[in-house]
């Protein structure tokens, strides 16, 4: 596809958008992976090989990927997953160990996951079908809180943990304010509740260990406005089509029957023991609390 052709798509109508971004809203892959598939010539517009990202349209059924028309953009949609230890958040794995992919129940749409949790972390895990809302969501600008239980080693000082508040630097990476509190103690273990707003690749276990505390046992609680709550593990349950409308401005498609669905543990997985939860811990409830207003979309 000549430059000429580009520029022109470009400069069309005023409501189109880049191609990744109508790829990722289709629900085929992020935004970020369908750039790749460009640059990979897999990408067509009016079966012409695409050969920059920098294309917007109005119509994304002139789009196909290997030949393959997009499938018509479904409603967005987000599940909470009560992801276990002992799995990767990610389709495929090099290593061969088992995903979330292996363990969720049948019949759900094609899903994306908003952020990662790591093999040993377990907890609430965000899933979309909307490619273009799962990269919104991952941005720090959303303002969202990330809460975490977590357990560690020995009794930290109560006073080292406040100094987080000012951020810190583990390895020439600076984080952020963090508030971690101290819950409760039981014999050698000690649980903490750790609330930061950036989420970046492993921040708890790294910034812990760099105070001298080993995370034994890290659980997210609450990602945003969302919950865990009692949900147990492997457990999904989709966020109310009402509850998107209030937290995230989208409009509401017409009545969907949501529900409960029960993943398949991994045979690795141990039963984890049972926290005491602090006054506060969030309830199973969708609350409207710690809601971002500032952040919150008008429209679709």
């Amino acid at each position: 596809m000549s430059d000429k052709t580009d520029e022109t798509r470009a400069s069309g109508n005023a409501g189109a958008q880049r191609v990744a971004k109508l790829i990722a809203r289709a629900g085929v892959c992020s935004r970020r992976e369908a750039e790749r598939l460009i640059e990979q010539g897999r990408v067509a517009v009016d079966d012409e090989t695409l050969t920059t990202p920098a294309v917007t349209l109005d119509d994304p059924q002139r789009i196909t990927i290997d030949g393959e028309r997009l499938p018509q953009p479904e409603p967005t949609r987000i599940f909470r997953f009560h992801k276990p230890s002992g799995v990767v958040t990610t389709e495929r794995d090099p290593e061969g160990r088992k995903t979330i992919y292996d363990i969720l129940p049948p019949g759900l749409p094609r899903l994306m996951p908003v952020g990662r949790l790591d093999l040993t972390s377990e907890g609430l895990l965000l899933l979309t079908n909307d490619g273009a809302l799962k990269r919104k969501l991952e941005l720090p600008d959303t303002g969202w809180l990330r809460r975490y239980r977590v357990r560690v080693f020995g009794e930290p000082d109560p006073e080292q943990l406040a100094t987080l508040q000012q951020g810190i630097t583990v390895d020439g990476v600076r984080y952020g304010a963090i508030d971690a509190q101290v819950d409760t103690t039981s014999g050698a273990n000690t649980w903490i509740t750790v609330s930061l707003r950036e989420g970046r690749n492993r921040e708890v276990r790294r910034v812990m260990e760099h105070l001298g505390y080993r995370v034994n046992r890290l659980l997210r609680v609450a990602y945003g406005p969302f919950q865990l709550g009692s949900m147990k593990r492997g457990e999904v349950r989709e966020v109310p089509p009402k509850v998107l409308a209030e937290q995230l401005g989208l409009e509401q498609s017409p009545a969907r029957k949501t529900g409960t669905a029960k993943a398949k543990a991994p045979k690795n997985a141990r039963k984890p023991d049972k926290p005491r939860k602090p006054a506060g811990t969030p309830s199973d409830r969708q609350t409207k609390q710690g809601k971002p207003h500032a952040h919150r979309r008008r429209t679709s």
